[in-house]
């Protein structure tokens, strides 16, 4: 089980990535293209290898998934996952609702998240076995009776293809169409572990994307799975739930498949 170090540690690593990233942001930096068709900025690489600096330091024989700079003990049964800016197009926009995304994974399974947005200076930090906590103070998701009162929130709906675009308007369909907001990335993500946002419904997530925000999301009261109701592990497939209220799970599945209630 990860230790209060470990938690420690992740919040050092959101403090250096923060301090990468601000003096970026907003500012003048070039940005190019992946080979994915991705941007990338001066700002991801700056805060990724100020995280990786770290991990290496402190923690050699740790692994390490990274979005920029790939992996590194790959075989290690200890992981750190680090997405530098994730919402790498707000960031460009100068919208201050991207985040970094860091998570310790112990054989597969996210067991400490961190979100951290650090222009606001909002942290939402997670260890399994204890709740989350928004800014070191304790935070919880807010119960949510109906689906037709439910926030909810995607990045994009671009993000859908194919019967993906049909799920996703099938469960938009139940809630109030003056509850969906578009953009967002992680953000999205902390604001349901505390209580102002009901569902995010994504397609298209890499481990990167989305191991950090499963330990805030539940350690608040929440669940995140995969679009079949499944636990999210390393090998899912990028399909994402996260519910700040558990109960409406199963109306969510039913909604996204095409079935009403009852």
């Amino acid at each position: 089980m990860p230790s209060s170090a470990d938690l420690a540690l992740a919040n050092r690593l959101a403090d250096a990535a923060g301090e990468a990233i601000r003096p970026l942001f907003r500012g003048d930096w070039t940005e190019e293209r992946k080979s994915d068709a991705t941007f990338v900025t001066e700002a991801d690489r700056a805060a990724e290898a100020a995280m990786r600096a770290i991990i290496e330091n402190e923690r050699p024989d740790d692994g390490i998934i990274g979005e920029e700079y790939g992996n590194r003990n790959p075989g290690a049964g200890r992981q750190w996952v680090l997405d530098p800016i994730d919402g790498t197009t707000s960031f460009i926009a100068g919208r201050p609702i991207f985040g970094t995304l860091i998570a310790l994974m112990e054989g597969g399974w996210p067991v400490i998240g961190v979100i951290d947005q650090p222009i606001l200076r909002e942290r939402w930090a997670a260890r399994v076995g204890e709740g989350t906590t928004f800014n070191g103070k304790p935070t919880r998701t807010a119960p949510c009776p109906d689906l037709s009162n439910a926030v909810l929130g995607t990045t994009s709906p671009h993000c859908f293809s194919g019967d993906q675009v049909d799920a996703f308007m099938g469960l938009a369909g139940k809630v109030a169409e003056r509850k969906i907001v578009y953009g967002g990335d992680c953000y999205s993500y902390g604001l349901v572990a505390s209580g102002h946002m009901d569902i995010v419904c994504e397609a298209g997530l890499k481990l990167h994307d989305f191991a950090a925000l499963i330990p805030v999301v539940e350690g608040a009261g929440g669940t995140m799975c995969d679009w079949q109701g499944d636990p999210l592990n390393e090998d899912s497939t990028g399909e994402v739930i996260a519910l700040g209220d558990s109960a409406r799970l199963e109306d969510v599945i039913k909604a996204m498949a095409g079935h009403d209630h009852g």
